[in-house]
């Protein structure tokens, strides 16, 4: 691909972009008004993404009448997140292109409205990865949050950047507006696919970091993929086996924990292996979209068994390791989510390779240890 803008250096926010604490600290807001007899309003909480931590607050009190400071209400609330915080994986995509870009030398920063503090506590799920950071921001070290430009401004002066040769990759439209007045180049990933829609300023607008290609900002370019496919952290999920769509692709219908390892941002063309009744383990293919023509945004899924006829109405079991492509782009949510022949070739494959022998023994013995950090199903029997 030839490079549309080249960048010098890249900046990334941390909540909803780099690490997936958004959905882990979901209900702790729930939890905290519910000591107050009181329930969160969705539309306000919405509107909160990516603010200040002072203006959240301050909105978060005055929205729910709370008779608290801003100060009490942060002492309260601060250890609920601090015990979600430790179940905030990883996004998909981010540990490859952190560690792809440190690789190459390109100067990282990390500029977040959270304040410090915070941040210093959930980067440590980073990991190493949180060393590739030459400067980090918060928002307590700046005169204005987001959406005022000054953290990306500051970051870049701290990096011997130009602004206009950064390019800023975040989730939330304060972000995308604060990075864009900067006069950076933007990449979103929007953690709310409710409001896409809204990110039409940005650059460049993904699904997830594992549709990131660093040679369209000029940036070196991966080169980890192995026969169309990209092997990928995994994820473990259960369902039930729905209707029959064309010879051995289904319908997937959802239970109550189907998503609970499956990021949001998760959109594409996956692989892997399935286990259900009919077929014991088996390689699988495995389209994930979301039907924005509803009035309620909702995830579909669907399941192609490679090498077996399933049954509809089965349990089954998902083992995800690798990522083909992103969806098509249509308003037809049946064409968007269609596996082709080629996914099928492809996923095929790929499993054979001894690159992804790790997870073959899925076949046979369902031993998993690799993935201890991964949530595991919750009423299924792949891992029992």
């Amino acid at each position: 691909m030839a490079a549309t803008h080249r960048v010098s250096a890249v900046i990334f926010d941390l909540d909803g972009t780099l690490l997936d604490t958004e959905r882990a600290t979901r209900d702790v807001l729930k939890e905290f008004l519910g000591t107050y007899g009181k329930a969160p309003d969705a539309a306000k909480e919405v509107q909160r993404l990516g603010q200040m931590h002072r203006e959240s607050t301050t909105g978060i009190i005055a929205d729910y009448v709370l008779p608290l400071t801003v100060e009490e209400y942060s002492e309260a609330i601060y250890p609920l997140y601090m015990k979600r915080w430790q179940r905030a994986n990883p996004l998909p995509g981010v540990k490859r292109l952190l560690k792809h870009l440190h690789k190459n030398g390109v100067p990282l920063a990390l500029a977040s409205n959270s304040i410090r503090r915070n941040i210093d506590h959930k980067i440590l799920k980073l990991g190493e990865l949180k060393d590739c950071f030459s400067v980090v921001l918060g928002g307590d070290q700046i005169p204005h949050g987001k959406p005022c430009p000054d953290i990306f401004l500051e970051a870049a002066k701290r990096l011997g950047v130009n602004p206009s040769s950064c390019l800023v990759i975040e989730d939330s439209l304060v972000g995308v507006q604060a990075a864009k007045a900067s006069g950076a180049k933007v990449v979103a990933v929007p953690s709310l696919q409710s409001q896409r829609q809204f990110y039409s300023m940005a650059d460049l607008i993904l699904y997830s970091l594992l549709d990131f290609h660093p040679e369209l900002w000029g940036l070196p370019p991966f080169e980890d993929c192995i026969l169309g496919a990209l092997p990928m952290e995994p994820l473990l999920s259960n369902a039930q086996i729905g209707d029959v769509v064309l010879s051995n692709i289904h319908t997937i219908i959802a239970g109550e924990r189907t998503y609970d390892s499956i990021p949001d941002q998760i959109s594409g063309i996956f692989f892997g292996w399935a286990k259900s009744e009919a077929c014991g383990v088996t390689k699988a293919v495995v389209s994930i979209g979301w039907d924005l023509s509803l009035q309620n945004v909702e995830r579909v899924m669907r399941i192609c068994f490679l090498d077996c006829k399933a049954k509809t109405g089965d349990p089954v079991e998902l083992l995800l390791i690798g990522y083909i492509r992103m969806l098509e782009s249509t308003e037809n949510i049946s064409q968007v989510l269609s596996i082709t022949d080629e996914d099928q070739a492809t996923a095929r494959g790929a499993l054979d390779l001894p690159a992804l022998s790790e997870y073959a023994k899925a076949r046979s013995a369902l031993d998993l240890p690799a993935l201890s950090n991964y949530a595991e199903p919750q009423n299924g029997f792949l891992l029992g």
